[in-house]
């Protein structure tokens, strides 16, 4: 088969939208506006950060969550997270924080002062039917965890799934998730090998990258056809993310901070929060 026909492209490109959650927190919303609002397995993607700590320390007080994964990645700055588990600690430059919200949780996660101006993404990730009720649990993973790889003049960090032999220290198998933040050191193109029956998208967050000819820019969102790789070029210091995994092709309703797979479903998920019983 002619390798072209495995290889992806870009079939939409999607702008972030600037928006604010939490206590008032500037971010730019890209998985989760209307221009894109679901990319089956993945909810929702939100670009956070800014220099002016006022945009942000408000963070992001007690809220519930039930029925899907939120992934918490640092970039620069740090973030405290505490539950109704009795969990807590800090994620800091690098580490990510797998959640499993399952059954039920509530959390919160607070910035902190910082040297440094806050910058990392928050992923939500959908649970099949079958593990939407299952016990929450996190993976807090620190960045000397993470492995880097470096694959000619570029620098790719493997924070789930496989590439080039090696694997990611998250080990939630569900959807089975690739999560790639890659670094261009200098003109370069880079293959990433996919499970053809994934979906896809590649996130520019610094200058600009190109997938088959086509360029997008920081702030832009491609979402990739089928196919067995990605291929990616990008300048000197431009950066990106590149994210894939199973979808779940199940009905989706969601309402905030909970999703489920019917409507009677979301109505338990309320009365058991208000009746004090979420993690129950």
């Amino acid at each position: 088969m002619d390798s072209q026909l495995n290889t992806r492209t870009i079939v939409k490109v999607v702008s972030a939208s600037s928006t604010q959650d939490g206590a008032g927190v500037k971010l730019k919303r890209v998985i989760g506006q209307s221009a894109l609002r679901h990319l089956d397995p993945f909810l929702m993607l939100d670009e956070f950060g800014a220099d002016d700590p006022n945009d942000y320390l408000a963070g992001f007080p007690s809220h519930p969550h039930r029925g899907f994964q939120t992934v918490t990645y640092m970039l620069e700055g740090k973030m405290q997270h505490k539950d109704s588990e009795g969990n807590h600690g800090v994620i800091e430059k690098g580490g990510i924080q797998w959640m499993n919200a399952g059954k039920g949780i509530i959390h919160e996660e607070m910035p902190q002062h910082s040297d440094k101006p806050l910058h990392g993404f928050q992923l939500w990730v959908n649970l099949p039917a079958s593990e939407k009720m299952s016990p929450p649990d996190y993976q807090d993973i620190q960045a000397d965890q993470v492995p880097v790889i470096i694959n000619a003049n570029t620098e790719v960090k493997l924070l789930a799934g496989h590439y080039l032999g090696q694997t990611g220290p998250v080990s939630t198998q569900t959807v089975e998730p690739l999560f790639l933040d890659i670094t261009f050191n200098d003109d370069d193109e880079i293959t990433i090998p996919l499970p053809s029956e994934h979906n896809g998208f590649v996130y520019c967050y610094q200058q600009q990258v190109e997938i088959s000819g086509q360029p997008f820019e920081k702030g832009q969102l491609a979402v990739l056809s089928n196919g067995q790789r990605v291929v990616i070029k990008g300048g000197s210091n431009a950066k990106c993310i590149v994210v894939a995994a199973a979808p779940l092709n199940e009905p989706i309703v969601q309402y905030g901070p909970f999703v489920m797979n019917t409507e009677a479903q979301i109505q338990q998920a309320i009365a058991d929060f208000q009746a004090g019983r979420l993690t129950i």
